[in-house]
């Protein structure tokens, strides 16, 4: 497939409700739903295509609504490397997906990003005692739901359908993946019970 009318011809015409939800601002009812969500992915593409997801994570509320067309996301500890972070050096064009525990429903926003090292509001960013030391601020461009049907498909909140067990633990992936020197022992002690620890 290579063009647009082929596409629709295949999956046919959006709705009007569909195509016209889009927003450009925040209404209130966004502003809740941000401050109730305790996850997003922020997924960037770097000029040569090469694109990156990444998951943030943090209390509830932890994505800042600067203004109605400005939210900021703080970063925490983690592997250094910054794949999403050095794309948006490059190409600031940026779509984030808020989820609610227990929510099919969630809530999208396209945009462009710039990175920030401080601001007065990093001061409303501390957990546990951590400020952050950097912060992704997001311009919305776009914002509007999406309907709970890939949730539903996956029943990805039914408990009765985890699998946890179905793959390897973390220890033996990195094992076989990433670090073939270390033994699963020693990798098992080190995603054991002390590793939230280093959470911040």
């Amino acid at each position: 497939m290579t063009s647009d009318e082929e596409l629709t011809a295949l999956l046919g015409e959006p709705t009007e409700a569909a195509r016209d939800k889009v927003r450009s601002e925040l209404l209130e009812i966004d502003r809740q739903w941000i401050a109730a969500s305790p996850f997003v992915v922020v997924s960037t593409s770097a000029p040569d295509g090469s694109c990156d997801a990444s998951p943030k994570g943090d209390p509830a509320g932890f994505v800042q609504v600067l203004d109605d067309r400005t939210i900021a996301i703080p970063e925490r500890k983690g592997n250094r490397r910054a794949d999403g972070y050095r794309n948006v050096l490059l190409n600031p064009h940026v779509g984030l997906l808020f989820v609610i525990p227990g929510r099919g429903d969630t809530l999208r926003i396209n945009g462009r990003a710039h990175l920030v090292s401080d601001a007065p509001w990093f001061d409303e960013m501390v957990v546990k005692g951590h400020r952050p030391v950097l912060a992704l601020v997001v311009e919305v461009d776009e914002v509007f739901g999406h309907c709970a049907k890939a949730f539903m498909r996956s029943k990805l909140w039914h408990p009765e359908t985890w699998q946890p067990g179905a793959v390897p633990s973390r220890a033996n992936i990195v094992h076989q993946t990433d670090r073939p020197l270390d033994s699963v022992a020693e990798l098992e002690k080190y995603y054991g019970a002390t590793y939230s620890q280093g959470l911040y």
